[in-house]
């Protein structure tokens, strides 16, 4: 028998998750910065952060929902 979705935490989870996100992006800022790295892996590092901005902006509307369905009792879900 499949176990219930327990949705308690998702909230939390996706803060921890952003929080996260958002020190690999700083990390890989100063790496871009303080290493030397060629044009190409810089490049390649600026886009990874730019999906990881992207990450970001969908883990913040997810938690919205969450946060929503938190307040409705998860009714309708």
């Amino acid at each position: 028998m499949a176990k219930p979705d327990n949705r308690n935490d998702n909230v939390e989870k996706l803060q921890e998750m952003k929080r996260n996100t958002q020190h690999n992006i700083e990390a890989a800022e100063e790496a871009i910065a303080e290493t030397n790295m060629s044009s190409e892996q810089k490049q390649d590092v600026r886009a990874k952060n730019e999906r990881r901005e992207e990450s970001i902006e969908a883990f913040e509307s997810e938690m919205e929902d969450e946060k929503r369905a938190r307040q409705n009792g998860y009714k309708n879900e």
